[in-house]
């Protein structure tokens, strides 16, 4: 495992930070200032990190086109992260309030339209191609959303209905950007289809580690306190292998605490305690890690090169973080 994210994409990176704090100056301060509190919390901007090394795998010299890219990209992002808090009553993001708790529903959501404007002033300057692979990123970002409140505390449904929703919601914006930049970089088509499923076996891959990490995680590292996905009605895939197949699991008494809309703090821990004993835990590291083979075999016919290779550590990263 990497101890930094690190993956020759530093100094385009630090370009793609600018461009976004210098899209949201806003002649409000509040806009502003409420816009700069979400970017903050953005994690680990994975999505540009693929973005920038697809760009730099398929041949692609001049990044200024694939920064500002990344950059929309990632307000679209930090939109969805404002109206997901709201959606989902989230009460921290990365270790802090969540913007509409700190700022208050209506300015919050004002500023998620803000970031949404903001990223298609941006995007809204490329190609036919390029706008229709973000504005489909977009819209599948919403149907995910849609779906992942439907089967909210539904303790029936499956293990491809998780995946189709972590597809739309986590996988789908990082293979647009990853297709994106082969496109802006003047690719072969088989070649931009390749780093898109890396994208987005890579985007599954990082989604169920996630879901992991709510189970089995360290809350102050997380930024949330474990069980979030519990406490919010969300029943991800530790949860569906342990009401399905776990090892000597009361799953009926799981099924009553997943589908409970108010939880005591004892019925979490209980939960989890369950969730980390029946063995769905380590059925789900086995789907992470064959998402990420996918994502590795995705890119085996590119040619070598440093990008090629920071894209397959950025695999084994993915799979190794705890956070």
């Amino acid at each position: 495992m990497t101890n930094s994210w690190d993956f020759g994409v530093l100094d385009e990176l630090s370009l793609v930070e600018k461009k976004i704090r210098q899209s949201v100056v806003s002649e409000e301060p509040l806009l502003t200032d409420i816009a700069t509190y979400v970017i903050a919390a953005g994690g680990k901007r994975i999505r540009p990190t693929v973005t920038l090394l697809s760009f730099k795998a398929l041949g692609g010299k001049d990044a200024r086109e694939a920064v500002n890219l990344a950059a929309a990209l990632e307000l679209i992002h930090s939109a969805t992260l404002i109206h997901d808090d709201i959606n989902d009553g989230g009460e921290m993001r990365r270790g802090r309030p969540a913007a509409y708790k700190k700022y208050g529903l209506q300015n919050a959501l004002v500023t998620g339209d803000f970031l949404f404007v903001k990223a298609f002033g941006i995007g809204g300057q490329f190609d036919g191609d390029i706008v229709e692979l973000t504005a489909g990123a977009c819209a599948a970002l919403a149907e995910g959303e849609i779906r992942q409140k439907r089967h909210a505390f539904d303790t029936s449904v499956t293990k491809d209905e998780y995946v189709d929703i972590i597809r739309r919601k986590t996988a789908l914006p990082i293979m647009a950007g990853a297709k994106i930049a082969g496109l802006l970089a003047g690719a072969r088509l088989e070649d931009v289809d390749a780093v898109g499923d890396y994208g987005l076996y890579l985007g599954i891959a990082f989604q169920i580690v996630d879901d992991i990490l709510d189970v089995i995680g360290d809350g102050a590292r997380l930024g949330k306190p474990a069980g979030t996905d519990l406490k919010e009605g969300n029943v991800t895939l530790p949860a569906i292998y342990a009401l399905n197949d776990g090892l000597q699991v009361d799953t009926v008494e799981l099924a009553r605490i997943l589908r409970a809309p108010r939880k005591e703090n004892g019925d979490i821990e209980s939960a989890l305690s369950v969730l980390r004993s029946s063995g769905a835990v380590d059925k789900a590291w086995a789907d992470a890690r064959a998402y990420g083979e996918m994502a590795k075999q995705s890119i085996a016919s590119l040619p070598p090169s440093e990008a090629k290779l920071n894209m397959l550590r950025l695999v084994d990263f993915v799979l190794t973080r705890d956070r």
